[in-house]
């Protein structure tokens, strides 16, 4: 059942609105408008569009800041990751958005409040309705409070990149040389080992640390891919 305190929505989304229409039409679903004797209500749809936009460059030049060193190529993929149907979905559960969203009665009998894919579209309307109403500092910085976990969880480049393939390609463009890997200590009990590997390539030695060697290797990779980078440009 919708939760008509929308105050509570603007609690947990982290922005009070100077004008509530935007919000109220951000969470107006298409199912509910058509079913409405008024024609010249809208939908949150067109929102919906501006709003995934506003994310697309708002993640991306968070992403420019974050990882200075990493190519479109790298950054794309991340962000891929961060701004998807499924993640965007999380987001709206923990503000516990589907409270608050008007659906028609076939949507409402189908739970449609915890559908992913109406769960996603809104938060993407309601980003929109925050760009529109307090301009573009203030949907920065609500992205980005609402991203941040993500961030943690999602855009560490270790998680994302394969380093190795990287450090092989500039490697091999750049100075015609291979990358080796080397395990130099491992701590720790048998089943909590810590692993320390170095890689050398060209006259470029780096270290990595991690709970398995594959890990250890992609972190000295990341430190690599930067010397090389910083080399070459």
């Amino acid at each position: 059942m919708m939760n008509p305190d929308l105050s509570i929505l603007e609690k947990n989304l982290g922005y009070s609105f100077e004008n509530r229409e935007f919000l109220e039409h951000a969470l107006r679903h298409s199912s509910y408008v058509n079913e409405l004797p008024d024609k010249d209500m809208q939908d949150n749809e067109r929102l919906e569009f501006l709003g995934d936009s506003v994310l697309s460059i708002v993640i991306s030049h968070l992403l420019i800041d974050r990882f200075p060193e990493l190519t479109e190529g790298d950054l794309s993929k991340i962000r891929s990751n961060l701004v998807n149907e499924f993640q965007l979905a999380g987001i709206a559960k923990k503000i516990k958005l589907g409270e608050f969203i008007r659906l028609g009665k076939g949507e409402m009998q189908s739970n449609g409040h915890e559908k992913n894919s109406i769960l996603s579209d809104t938060v993407e309307a309601l980003l929109a309705a925050v760009y529109l109403d307090g301009g573009f500092n203030k949907v920065f910085e609500v992205i980005r409070l609402h991203f941040s976990r993500l961030f943690e969880d999602l855009a560490v480049p270790e998680k994302n990149q394969d380093f190795k393939s990287r450090v092989q390609e500039i490697a091999q463009a750049s100075i015609k040389s291979q990358p080796a890997y080397s395990i130099i200590n491992e701590t720790g009990p048998d089943h909590d080992k810590t692993f320390e590997v170095e890689l050398v390539v060209g006259s470029i030695a780096t270290r990595g640390t991690g709970k398995n060697k594959k890990a250890a290797e992609q972190a000295a990779a990341q430190q690599a891919v930067k010397l090389l980078n910083e080399t070459n440009s």
